[in-house]
C-alpha cells in the first residue's frame, strides 16, 4: 500500500514539475487568413501592400510569453503595392532588388510582456542587411472560439522601419523613409 501511494505521489510531482515548466508550443501560420501588410508615403499619398508569408515558425508559449520565439520569411518577389508601375518600382534594384534578395527574414531574439501586451525585438534581413527592430504584439482568440481556448489565435504585430537604414531607400524624393508594417497572423496548434 505504501508503494503505491508514494508511486502515485511520485506520478503527481512529475506531472505538476511538467506542468510548471512547459515549453513553448508550436503554431502553424494559417496562410489563407494572414496578412503581411506596408504602407509608406508616395508624393503625399498613402500606399498600402502586402507580401505573401513563405515560411514561418512560431513558438509561442501564453503562460510565458518572454520564451517565445518566431522566425518568418516573406516572399518579397511576389509583394504588391497596388499599382503595376510602383510595385515593379518597389522590388526594382534601387529598392528591394527582389532579382538579388527574393526574401525578407525576421527571426526574435526578445520578447517583452504578457497577454495583455508585449513586444517583440528581432533581427529583420532586407536586401541582405540586417537591422535589430522591435514591433508592438497583440494576442487575440479568435473569433469563434470559446473563452480560454488557446487553439487558434491571432497575433497582431505593428510597427516602423526605415527603409534606408536597409539600403532601399531609392527615390526619396517621391518615397518618404518610413515604412508603416501591420501584421496580422492567424495560428492554431
Amino acid at each position: 500500500m505504501f508503494r503505491k501511494t508514494a508511486r502515485l505521489l511520485a506520478s503527481l510531482i512529475l506531472l505538476a514539475a511538467t506542468s510548471a515548466q512547459a515549453a513553448p508550443e508550436q503554431y502553424q501560420l494559417d496562410t489563407a487568413r494572414s496578412e503581411v501588410g506596408f504602407g509608406f508615403t508616395l508624393q503625399g499619398a498613402t500606399v498600402e501592400g502586402v507580401m505573401p508569408v513563405k515560411r514561418a515558425d512560431m513558438r509561442i508559449d501564453l503562460d510565458n510569453v518572454p520564451a517565445s520565439s518566431v522566425d518568418v520569411t516573406l516572399n518579397a518577389r511576389n509583394a504588391s503595392a497596388g499599382v503595376f508601375f510602383v510595385t515593379q518600382t518597389m522590388k526594382g534594384p534601387q529598392v528591394l532588388d527582389t532579382a538579388q534578395h527574393p526574401e525578407i527574414r525576421f527571426r526574435s531574439t526578445r520578447f517583452n510582456g504578457d497577454l495583455n501586451g508585449a513586444t517583440v525585438t528581432g533581427d529583420l534581413t532586407i536586401r541582405g542587411v540586417t537591422r535589430p527592430v522591435t514591433l508592438t504584439a497583440g494576442l487575440y482568440r479568435q473569433r469563434g472560439t470559446q473563452a480560454g481556448d488557446r487553439s487558434q489565435l491571432s497575433v497582431l504585430l505593428t510597427g516602423k522601419i526605415s527603409r534606408s537604414a536597409f539600403g532601399a531607400g531609392g527615390f526619396p524624393g517621391f518615397v518618404e523613409d518610413p515604412i508603416d508594417l501591420r501584421i496580422l497572423a492567424r495560428i492554431q496548434k
